[in-house]
């Protein structure tokens, strides 16, 4: 088997092992790629500055996010259907992500419920919750995170309806119902023998955990999807924040913002934190990339609520980017869904490994032995 040295090894890794209807779930964005190309291409173009004979012995890349002391400012951000990558996915990213010092979040539309993954990981969990129409289904998911101790809940905004993805189209994921549908994905799934062995027969129930409660248990991956897609939530606006916060006594986080009025209007809301995020390039094509809405939004709303950032983030450097255009804290998303179905637990662990040594190699030659010492020095140029 190839050996991963980087993310980009652990896509083609993923690419090789998954079913098509899978991969380019996972790799794909909406319309054009526009936004999706730009994430990568924009991150990479961030010039970095390189200093030298300057102490850098002694690396110190723990942080604080949000009240949580983590190895470094990296946590692996919500991946729905992750639970098809791997046997049980989530539970095996979440426990990769503890060992290693660092947060996992569950998304709403993952395969194992919160329950499951909590309970898997040993330690509570981060949890996204989408905003719906089914106020009782989402205060029933704040009860349970409640009662399983998660620290901070994510709110995705950037998902009034969904973006038209024309990968799902053609690899059969979408828009292929029925009989013709299944056997398209069946025959896909069983020309990758070892992912229809470990996911496809060892890693049922092969539906969304947290919805599965209120479909039943003869539903369809395909109808889950459906009452998702069914109940986003197009009437959503600021005030319903307000609903949110009686309903939710912790730390909340909004995620989906990429302007610098968005970012103040949350901030004067008074949720505890954002992400600055496109949702990878799979929502609206042709908006700023992370990379180039971030310094702007950090010039807005620095110190007044914290500031995540995702979108394009392949490596350690570009954790440091992130952390110089302005995020006080980096989400990794493709990134560990890759390792995840390459290697499963093992490539996630690994994965995070190699976005650490990464991350020293870019702190050592730009003069930053602290997390707090990352900013706009480290830059020999910000994007416009």
């Amino acid at each position: 088997m190839r050996k991963a040295a980087s993310v980009i090894d652990y896509r083609e890794l993923a690419r090789r092992r998954l079913p098509k209807f899978l991969f380019e779930y996972i790799d794909g964005g909406s319309y054009a790629e526009v936004t999706l190309k730009r994430n990568i291409a924009d991150l990479e173009a961030v010039v970095l500055r390189q200093r030298v004979l300057r102490d850098v012995s002694k690396i110190d890349l723990s942080t604080e996010i949000l009240g949580q002391r983590l190895a470094m400012p990296v946590s692996l951000g919500p991946v729905g259907l992750s639970g098809m990558y791997a046997r049980r996915g989530e539970v095996q990213a979440a426990r990769a992500a503890q060992a290693a010092g660092v947060q996992f979040t569950l998304s709403t539309v993952g395969c194992c419920s919160l329950q499951e993954v909590s309970k898997g990981a040993g330690k509570p969990i981060w949890f996204q919750l989408y905003i719906v129409k089914d106020r009782g289904f989402m205060r029933e998911m704040m009860a349970i995170a409640r009662e399983l101790l998660c620290p901070i809940l994510f709110f995705t905004v950037d998902l009034p309806l969904p973006g038209s993805r024309y990968r799902d189209v053609h690899s059969g994921l979408a828009g292929a119902p029925g009989l013709r549908g299944q056997l398209r994905r069946f025959v896909q799934g069983a020309t990758r023998p070892d992912w229809a062995w470990d996911v496809g027969i060892n890693g049922r129930p092969h539906n969304l955990g947290n919805v599965a409660p209120l479909l039943g248990a003869g539903a369809s991956m395909l109808d889950f999807l459906a009452w998702m897609g069914g109940n986003f939530d197009a009437t959503l606006t600021w005030k319903d924040l307000d609903w949110i916060r009686a309903e939710w006594p912790g730390k909340f986080v909004i995620k989906g913002i990429l302007d610098e009025d968005d970012a103040r209007e949350a901030a004067r809301a008074g949720v505890d934190g954002i992400v600055v995020s496109n949702h990878g390039g799979r929502q609206l094509d042709g908006v700023l990339s992370s990379a180039r809405a971030l310094p702007r939004i950090a010039d807005a709303v620095a110190g007044e609520l914290t500031i995540l950032a995702d979108g394009g983030v392949r490596s350690g450097l570009d954790v440091l980017r992130m952390l110089a255009l302005g995020a006080d804290g980096v989400l990794l998303g493709r990134a560990w869904a890759y390792a995840l179905a390459a290697r499963g637990e093992a490539g996630v662990a690994h994965m995070l490994k190699l976005i650490e040594a990464e991350m020293r190699v870019a702190m050592a030659l730009t003069g930053c032995t602290r997390i707090a010492e990352i900013d706009r020095a480290a830059l020999a140029d910000v994007p416009g």
